[in-house]
């Protein structure tokens, strides 16, 4: 990534989702001059805090038709085969799941991975666990979404809670037609995305390898298997 990228990526401007926490610290801010300066340099460093957090980048998605890309940008912690969430009600059988980690410093927006129609959206109360462990995607709160692609396939992504988040945002509903790389919602503070494909279709990708929400290719419909591959060190 150049630097000029980079700059981009850091200055862009928030998502509305923080505006209530960077008007909390312009208050504190402003008390603080009033009352006792550290107040205000610790909201000082709280509104730069959320600044960066909260932070909204714009994403071109590739236009060619079939790709599904990454819902969240992060690592990929976790890339096997399994049910997707039951509250979904897509069956039993395993399909590829790929789990992106979303650390405290990753832009934390969500994004559709493959344009359709959502068909349903299912919340379910759980613990909150560091989304990193392979156990997050059973038994961490999270909020599921199926979304029935043009081609009359299915594929299902899952926001998951972590460590530290306790609110996970979604801006879509039942009935939607969305459009790839597509904002749709977010988690604080921290948090993970699984993203289930649809049957018969293999990943792109490899365990440890880092997605730009949006933009990296996970995989596509109507490809052949490529060769497995190593996982990333880092």
């Amino acid at each position: 990534m150049s630097l000029l990228q980079s700059t981009r990526l850091v200055l862009a401007p928030p998502h509305r989702a923080g505006f209530p926490f960077l008007a909390g610290g312009l208050v504190v801010m402003l008390l603080g001059l009033l009352l006792w300066n550290p107040l205000a340099w610790l909201g000082a460093l709280f509104v730069l805090f959320c600044l960066y957090f909260f932070r909204d980048p714009e994403r071109v998605a590739p236009a060619r038709p079939g790709v599904i890309v990454a819902p969240a940008d992060g690592r990929i912690v976790v890339l096997d085969e399994a049910p997707p969430p039951a509250e979904l009600d897509l069956g039993n059988r395993p399909r590829w799941r790929v789990g992106i980690f979303l650390s405290v410093l990753d832009v934390h927006i969500n994004r559709i991975p493959a344009g359709g129609t959502i068909t349903r959206i299912a919340y379910r109360h759980g613990k909150f666990l560091d989304a990193s462990l392979d156990k997050a995607s059973e038994e961490n709160e999270r909020n599921a979404m199926a979304i029935r692609l043009p081609s009359g396939a299915v594929i299902a992504v899952v926001q998951i809670a972590g460590l530290i988040a306790r609110r996970i945002v979604c801006e879509v509903a039942e009935g939607d037609a969305v459009a790839t790389g597509a904002r749709y919602g977010l988690i604080r503070f921290g948090s993970r995305t699984d993203l289930y494909l649809p049957e018969g279709v293999e990943p792109l990708v490899a365990i440890g390898q880092r997605m730009v929400g949006g933009e990296t290719v996970i995989a596509e419909q109507g490809r052949g298997a490529e060769p497995d591959r190593a996982g990333m060190a880092g």
